[in-house]
């Protein structure tokens, strides 16, 4: 008999309300090992807050949610198992990208630090900067930082928020890449991005959020022209 993969990410009924603004509406969503979620959606329809929900960063009004079959909201401790990336990256100017991940590691109480910093450096193609004041760096050198930052302790479930914003080609190639390595070692990603060209061939699975709620929830079609027709369908439902 064939074995289902537990999920890594299971979200049931979520709801999220700011005073009398809807923002999430009863969400239901999993995610497995080696998948890429690609979501999907206009602004405002309430993506940020579905990862910050997952992130535990924000605590839904309604739901749950659970990582590797522990609730999060009952078991904080859960949250270790995500790594995070959003519009704030979390990263201090006045330290050096070095000294940033080696905080970032003591937060989560790792060991091996110095290894574990310079392994993270160099994936980032930032070795030769490991002294440099993050405050000097480019835009896109603090992106991957962040992204270091938020695998350092190597989560199951990785959430990234609009990564590729004001990223050259260079650095966008870099991050395309670093999601390929995360889906090879089983890590569960989901992007949030207004283009989704930008990691359409990663994407495994494609969510659309609408006004708070799913509207759809399918395999990556194989065309993106196709998915973008029966995305502007969706919105105008």
């Amino acid at each position: 008999m064939t074995s289902i993969q537990a999920p890594i990410v299971d979200a049931r009924g979520l709801e999220r309300r700011f005073g009398h603004v809807v923002a999430l509406r009863s969400v239901d969503l999993t995610m497995r090992s080696g998948e890429v979620v690609l979501l999907a959606g206009p602004n405002g329809a309430g993506k940020s807050t579905l990862l910050r929900c997952i992130a535990g960063l924000t605590r839904p009004t309604r739901g749950t949610v659970r990582i590797q079959d522990r609730q999060l909201r009952l078991d904080p401790a859960a949250r270790s198992a995500v790594g995070f990336l959003s519009h704030q990256n979390f990263l201090y100017d006045d330290l050096t990208a070095r000294e940033n991940l080696r905080f970032a590691a003591r937060l989560h109480g790792l060991d091996a630090i110095e290894r574990r910093v310079m392994d993270a450096l160099d994936a980032a193609g930032l070795t030769q900067r490991a002294d440099t004041r993050v405050g000097v760096l480019s835009h896109g050198m603090r992106q991957r930082l962040s992204i270091a930052r938020a695998t350092l302790h190597a989560p199951a479930v990785l959430l990234l928020d609009e990564p590729f914003t004001g990223l050259d080609a260079m650095s966008a190639e870099l991050l395309r890449s670093g999601i390929a390595d995360d889906v090879q070692r089983g890590r569960a990603v989901m992007c949030v991005t207004h283009q989704p060209a930008e990691i359409w061939q990663l994407a495994t699975r494609v969510v659309v959020l609408d006004r708070g709620a799913v509207k759809a929830d399918m395999p990556r079609p194989p065309a993106l022209e196709d998915f973008l027709v029966r995305f502007r369908q969706l919105l105008a439902a």
